[in-house]
């Protein structure tokens, strides 16, 4: 019987995630004690609660924050189907002032224009994600500049960092041994995988000139080809599964 992990659990315990069949061996070490950390945790009311689902930040400034409407609804089925995580029909909503917000683990913000936010929002987020919460940002060709300026109001004293190859978010349930897939061509430079770490915990992890996003879209929205689509499905469930994990911070 699959494990089930409510989201309340995985933000309150950062546990871990189950393996998949063909999972590379050198890495089942680290999915056996998630597995059963889990297992070993979870109280049965927990076990039996509630299912995973992505968190869509909704922001302010003019940008599209709702662009590529299908990508969540397919990473979340590719992540119940593949991997056999419980996962909801659809994506959610929230805004950083939200009542709620520290109830979603994990927080995904996308989109072309113009990212603000209020000092408010800015202290909310940097609470958020200081006390366990995670953010992926993934920019959709248009949001890399308002996204840098606005992080420094998130955190004023960290950069942004790219994270080697080597790190374990590449190798996952899938191995991506040059960082994140590009899915789109854009500027033409390098799909990058940059991050906010803190105590050695990615806390923002932010796919730059990559365009999962776009990938994750139904086929006919982009027309991309099928092994492009699925290499964004699998780096998505890689950084899922990451976030959920407990963040180990080498590979067995």
């Amino acid at each position: 019987m699959k494990p089930v992990v409510s989201p309340a659990f995985i933000l309150r315990n950062r546990g871990g995630r189950r393996r998949r069949d063909g999972f590379p061996a050198r890495h089942l070490p680290l999915w056996v004690l998630a597995v059963g950390l889990i297992l070993l945790m979870l109280p049965p009311e927990a076990a039996q609660a509630g299912e995973f689902s992505i968190t869509r930040v909704k922001y302010h400034g003019g940008g599209d924050w709702y662009c590529d409407p299908t990508s969540l609804v397919n990473l979340q089925r590719f992540l119940r189907e593949e991997l056999g995580i419980p996962t909801a029909e659809k994506e959610q909503v929230a805004g950083l002032l939200d009542e709620d917000l520290f109830s979603h683990p994990y927080l995904y913000l996308s989109g072309h224009g113009n990212l603000r936010f209020s000092d408010e929002e800015a202290q909310r987020l940097r609470e958020y994600l200081l006390g366990g919460g995670f953010l992926h940002v993934d920019d959709n060709y248009g949001l890399d500049k308002s996204f840098r300026r606005e992080l420094k109001k998130v955190f004023p004293r960290r950069e942004l960092v790219e994270l080697p190859f080597s790190h374990p978010i590449y190798h996952m349930a899938y191995d991506f041994p040059h960082g994140p897939p590009k899915i789109h061509v854009h500027d033409g430079l390098p799909a990058q995988g940059l991050a906010i770490v803190v105590d050695g915990r990615v806390v923002v992890y932010y796919t730059y000139q990559s365009d999962l996003g776009d990938g994750w879209e139904d086929p006919e929205v982009h027309h991309d080809p099928p092994e492009k689509r699925l290499a964004a499905l699998r780096m998505g469930a890689n950084i899922v599964l990451y976030a959920l994990s407990g963040q180990p911070r080498a590979l067995p």
